[in-house]
């Protein structure tokens, strides 16, 4: 039996993005354990490029407003460009996600009232007292985008331990340049996404399910 193994395995069995929060605050030191615990993230070279600028309190409503009148009023400009498409079984793994979320909340599949619904909601953080902007240097490319995708990793599992939701979320770095001008953070820097993230709302029935996971035979390629 190994011990560590099996923990890491139920933190990421655990770790659920939750689309409902309660609006109790996390206490400061669960953030600061949150974000020390994901700062042991790899990254090339130990250049650690990521940096996270967090919300609490009064600074949390007033960012949701200054992002919803982004989303009313501006074109959406991420640094980062979208996918372009979602090929073959990533695809099919969209559509499954979709029909899961449409049955917990009891809406027809292919119902576009909760896909609206849902991008409202994204806009106001899912009502989660914090967000947290990850973003980091423009120099560092691609290759410090990826190294930040290892901390966004290790940021929702610390937070699963502690017992915080978190809910990643591509779609606020839609307004890159607003999110910059508002946190008065350097041209420099990249915006690659936001973290929702509180105590889960147990009740919302967008709570209550889980994805399936790639079979091993889907990811793994063993040579020789």
């Amino acid at each position: 039996m190994n011990i560590a193994y099996d923990s890491l395995c139920d933190l990421l069995a655990r770790r659920y993005s939750c689309r409902a929060f309660l609006p109790e605050p996390v206490p400061d030191d669960v953030l600061e354990r949150i974000v020390k615990a994901a700062g042991h993230a790899p990254s090339w070279w130990n250049a650690q490029p990521w940096a996270v600028t967090l919300t609490r309190g009064n600074e949390t409503h007033r960012f949701r407003e200054a992002l919803m009148d982004a989303a009313q009023y501006d074109t959406a400009r991420p640094d980062l460009a979208w996918p372009t498409a979602y090929p073959g079984l990533q695809q099919a793994r969209r559509q499954e996600f979709e029909r899961q979320l449409h049955d917990a909340v009891g809406t027809p599949e292919g119902d576009c009232i909760l896909r609206e619904d849902l991008a409202a909601r994204e806009v106001l953080f899912f009502d989660a007292p914090h967000v947290a902007i990850i973003h980091a240097t423009a120099e560092s490319g691609p290759y410090g985008a990826l190294d930040c995708g290892g901390f966004v990793t290790a940021f929702m599992l610390a937070a699963t331990a502690q017992g915080v939701a978190t809910i990643a979320q591509a779609s606020v770095a839609a307004y890159a340049p607003m999110i910059r001008t508002y946190f008065d953070l350097p041209e420099n820097r990249l915006i690659l996404c936001a973290i929702s993230l509180g105590y889960q709302d147990r009740s919302a029935p967008e709570n209550k399910f889980r994805t399936p996971r790639a079979a091993l035979n889907e990811i793994y390629d063993p040579r020789g």
